[in-house]
């Protein structure tokens, strides 16, 4: 992989973020592009990278870069990845990955066309503790699954004085807790399970109608502190609860909150099936909690040694050694890269594709028009 350039598109929270997880990967990172060019040049500067663009069509023009990343907000995803695509480029896509499902649907189009790799970065899928809990499931070994339920919380916004671009619909979209966070919930559930979604019923909630904005820019999960501020109308939610049906009768219930005090970024299912049951918490994410009927339960510890060889293969330190967050940022990029680094776009993909972010926006989709009429509301396909 050491001879893939990438750029990052982006260089607030989460732009970095990718940056030094392709460092651990073993990509060279040639550039990064912020809102404005002194954005840029200030970001590789920080970050020790060679190039801060001045625009967005530099990186498309730059013979060295192979892909490109998009940590950009969500209403320009289509277009940029879409000129990424027609650049000859690979992308690697934030979440979601659209504004609608019909720019969604053209995406995962142009990209099947296109003969390269395009990615979501639905990171969670690579806790080498999700990866065993997938092989538990897809083995049979804990029977057929009845139910899964959990949530994904935080309390970045509980405050009125909170605020961030992604509340305001006209830049993330009419649903902002659910697309945000509920999104990677729903990706690493259906993923685990391989369940598939009919129906849906969402009662949502915007707390603050207005929230305080800072006149000047705040960054992510920080409150901006004692500023000047102006009252802004926000119609996106702050928590809500979700119910979803699947073809095999199974059913999911999700709770959803950027207004949970003292949670900071909480996922959390559990899965019920016939021969077992298992749960995990992204705050604890090195423990996988299994339930027996009939003998002990268990807490499995995230060690290469005891995990199934696909679990194995996405855990780099020994047990003991704690790994997190970041790690599956790297995770996920070693295996997209490993992809192009093989050369055959034809093979089917381990990593979550454009069709899998397809899926979760027309999921949200179908939330929202519950949401708006209190109905049981089936997804389109």
């Amino acid at each position: 992989m050491n001879n893939l350039h990438a750029a990052v598109a982006g260089t607030g929270f989460i732009g970095p973020v990718h940056v030094e997880a392709l460092r651990r990967a073993g990509v060279t990172v040639e550039g990064i592009l912020g809102s404005s060019e002194a954005k840029s040049l200030a970001a590789a500067k920080a970050l020790g990278i060679p190039t801060g663009y001045a625009s967005f069509e530099e990186i498309l023009e730059d013979p060295q870069i192979d892909v490109v990343h998009l940590a950009t907000p969500n209403r320009v995803h289509f277009d940029q990845a879409k000129a990424v695509l027609a650049a000859g480029k690979h992308v690697m896509c934030e979440k979601p990955l659209a504004m609608n499902s019909t720019e969604s649907a053209e995406l995962v189009r142009i990209a099947a066309e296109s003969g390269r790799a395009a990615g979501v970065n639905y990171n969670i899928r690579y806790y080498p503790l999700a990866i065993e809990a997938r092989e538990r499931v897809q083995s049979g070994s804990l029977g057929e699954v009845f139910a899964v339920q959990g949530g994904y919380v935080q309390d970045w916004l509980l405050k009125q004085t909170d605020y961030n671009w992604r509340v305001l619909a006209e830049e993330g979209g009419d649903l902002r807790a659910v697309a945000d966070i509920g999104t990677h919930w729903m990706d690493l559930v259906l993923h685990i399970t391989g369940l598939k979604p009919v129906s849906v019923f969402a009662d949502l909630r915007t707390v603050y109608e207005e929230r305080l904005r800072p006149t000047g820019e705040v960054q992510t999960f920080t409150d901006g502190g004692d500023v000047e501020r102006v009252a802004v109308k926000i119609t996106t939610e702050d928590f809500g609860t979700i119910l979803i049906r699947c073809e095999s009768g199974a059913r999911l219930t999700l709770f959803v909150s950027q207004v949970t005090a003292g949670r900071k970024n909480c996922l959390r299912y559990e899965l019920s099936g016939s021969e077992g049951a298992l749960a995990w918490n992204s705050e604890t994410p090195n423990e996988l909690w299994l339930g027996h009927r009939d003998r002990a339960n268990e807490s499995l510890i995230r060690d290469p040694g005891l995990l199934s060889p696909a679990a194995a293969a996405f855990s780099s330190y020994p047990g003991g050694h704690n790994e997190g967050f970041p790690d599956t940022f790297k995770q996920l990029y070693r295996d997209f890269y490993g992809y192009i680094a093989k050369g055959d776009f034809s093979a089917k993909p381990g990593f979550p594709t454009f069709a899998d972010g397809h899926r979760e926006i027309l999921l949200c989709e179908a939330i929202l028009a519950s949401h708006k009429s209190g109905q049981w509301t089936e997804i389109q396909r």
